[in-house]
C-alpha cells in the first residue's frame, strides 16, 4: 500500500505558481528519500476563511487535519523560517509522525529504517 505523504512548506508572500513548483520539487525529494513512490495529499488551500476568520490560523488549522492522515511527513526547504511549518514540526515530533526535513545543507530525519547517508 503507497504511504501517504503531507508536504509542509513555506507560502507566505509566494504565488500560487511557487507554491506548486516547490510542492513538486518537495516530492521529488521526498521520493529519493523514501526511495518508493508516495500518494500526496494535496494540502494547498486556495478557498477563503470563514468571515473574520484569522487567515494563517484557519489555514494551519485545515493543515493539521490533513496532516493527522499522512504516514510520512516532509518539511520542504525553508520550513524553519515559517511559523506555521515549525508548529506543524512541533505537532509532527509531539505525536510520533514520521517526518524528515530539508534543512538546507543537512537533514533531519524520524522515519523508523530510513536513514541518511
Amino acid at each position: 500500500m503507497m504511504q501517504k505523504l503531507f508536504i509542509s512548506q513555506p507560502m507566505k508572500g509566494k504565488t500560487e505558481e511557487e507554491i506548486k513548483r516547490e510542492r513538486e520539487d518537495a516530492l521529488k525529494f521526498a521520493k529519493e528519500v523514501l526511495q518508493e513512490d508516495v500518494e500526496l495529499i494535496d494540502s494547498y488551500i486556495a478557498g477563503d476563511p470563514p468571515k473574520n476568520a484569522d487567515m494563517a490560523l484557519w489555514c494551519l488549522g485545515r493543515s493539521l487535519a490533513m496532516m493527522s492522515e499522512a504516514d510520512i511527513v516532509c518539511f520542504a526547504k525553508g520550513w524553519d523560517e515559517a511559523r506555521g511549518c515549525k508548529i506543524e514540526h512541533a505537532c509532527a515530533v509531539a505525536y510520533g509522525k514520521p517526518y524528515f526535513a530539508d534543512c538546507g545543507e543537512e537533514m533531519e530525519i524520524s522515519i523508523p529504517g530510513v536513514e541518511t547517508e
